[in-house]
């Protein structure tokens, strides 16, 4: 089994994250620095940050969280900010976020120790659409959206197409609700502002048919089966 592939199932990070700290020298194999593409088998002995994987099968664990802003959406933190895994209440276990909301975006964010899930859930094939709430400073119009729909170039690529619609508007402030299929760095923020608009207020509220409901900020609730099989499934 490929190291990243077993460090995923052991709940550590995902396949992505596993190969970050093996190229960053933090995982060995029988006492030697792990490579990227390298096989675990049986009877081998895995350490990462010279502490030893345990080769039982780890209990794979589900949940959905209302990220507050001003966390952010990783293990630790190497400037001291709080992080989303310092909202986890006692019981859960070794559990890591699944993608990433920026320091100032608030909403739902998945968290599992299952790695092959989060693998297929942030794949750029994946195309899994996510939902957010903007609150946009000022009015805006259907017609000011097209070049959204349609795509914004940024760092020299187009966004794909996406939908937005606006949900409520007044002279302060425009709420609209934009579904993307991708997750560039702050896309929803940037592609606004590539068209002059400065959001306000950003909050993902649905992942496929996942949605945000029922959770106070900063809440985590476990997913229930169907959900569990949904996501498997998408």
């Amino acid at each position: 089994m490929r190291i990243n592939k077993f460090l995923a199932e052991k709940g550590l990070a995902s396949r992505r994250h596993a190969d970050e700290m093996i190229s960053a020298g933090r995982v060995k194999i029988n006492g030697q620095l792990a490579t990227l593409g390298a096989n675990v088998e049986e009877g081998d002995e895995v350490m990462v940050d010279d502490v030893l994987v345990s080769m039982e099968e780890t209990k794979l664990e589900y949940y959905i969280m209302n990220k507050p802003k001003g966390v952010v959406c990783t293990v630790s933190d190497d400037r001291g900010r709080k992080t989303v895994m310092d909202l986890l209440p006692e019981g859960v276990g070794r559990v890591f976020p699944v993608g990433r909301l920026d320091y100032a975006t608030e909403g739902l964010l998945i968290l599992t120790n299952d790695g092959d899930l989060a693998f297929r859930l942030t794949h750029p094939t994946a195309e899994i659409p996510k939902t957010y709430m903007a609150r946009i400073e000022g009015t805006l119009t259907e017609k000011d959206l097209n070049p959204i729909r349609s795509g914004i170039e940024l760092d020299g690529v187009l966004t794909k197409k996406c939908k937005a619609h606006i949900v409520e508007t007044n002279k302060a402030y425009t709420k609209v609700h934009v579904t993307i299929t991708e997750g560039r760095n702050r896309q929803v923020r940037r592609m606004f502002e590539a068209i002059g608009k400065n959001v306000e207020f950003l909050k993902r509220v649905s992942i496929g048919q996942l949605k945000l409901k029922g959770l106070d900020r900063g809440e985590i609730r476990a997913l229930t089966e169907m959900e569990i099989a949904y996501l498997k499934g998408l």
